[in-house]
């Protein structure tokens, strides 16, 4: 049962669950961009803050086309904050922007699962992007090997969302001290970041358990076709 409807089951409740953490992280961000903080900062002027504080210069700060886009960039060492976020002084857009200088701190203070995520970048993404086409060929050509070297490529993606996990909650839990330290936000409108940060958060581990439960599924099937 669990090879067949009850793998699939599993996964379309996965599914469900990762789709209401994004219209979650969605809702909150955009209820909370609707309310200006007090210091009236925007998310570029934030995350300038964060860097200036902890002595950061060789990082730039970039507007990027798109919604909730924003990411920070170990190679380049740059910060790239969406537009909603770059020059909105909303409690959420300065929520998102410190989130990105603290991965900007993780990276100057050399923290370990940040250089992992980053070594394992190129064979998460050359993982998920080979999956399928391995995994249907094997099938189409009787070729297990292949089906099997697929699930080993899909396996870094695997690995990639796990470590994801404690570098994300980091990040949040740097942005909410900085935040307060350097009274970029006040009590009342920390509390609110709180719940932009902790809705962001919670897409990151139904992403991770999606990809486990799609890993095992496949390692699954793939041991009732030998």
């Amino acid at each position: 049962m669990f090879y067949g409807g009850g793998s699939y089951m599993i996964l379309f409740i996965l599914f469900i669950l990762a789709s209401l953490a994004n219209m979650g992280v969605k809702s909150t961000f955009n209820r909370f961009h609707k309310i200006r903080n007090t210091r009236g900062l925007t998310g570029a002027q934030a995350a300038e803050a964060v860097l200036r504080n902890n002595g950061i210069y060789d990082v730039t700060v970039e507007r990027v086309k798109g919604h909730l886009t924003d990411h920070y960039d170990p190679r380049s060492k740059t910060i790239r904050l969406s537009e909603p976020v770059y020059d909105n002084p909303s409690i959420a857009s300065v929520s998102v922007a410190c989130h990105e200088a603290g991965h900007a701190l993780q990276h100057a203070n050399g923290y370990v699962p940040l250089k992992l995520r980053t070594m394992i970048l190129p064979a998460a993404q050359l993982g998920s992007q080979a999956l399928m086409p391995m995994f249907i060929i094997g099938i189409v050509l009787s070729l297990p090997q292949l089906v099997t070297i697929g699930i080993l490529f899909f396996s870094f993606s695997v690995v990639f969302q796990i470590i994801t996990l404690p570098v994300e909650f980091d990040a949040s839990s740097k942005a909410i001290r900085m935040m307060d330290a350097y009274g970029i936000l006040s009590d009342e409108e920390n509390a609110s970041a709180k719940k932009v940060l902790n809705a962001a958060a919670m897409t990151y581990v139904a992403a991770a358990a999606m990809a486990i439960g799609q890993l095992v599924r496949m390692i699954l099937f793939n041991r009732r076709s030998d």
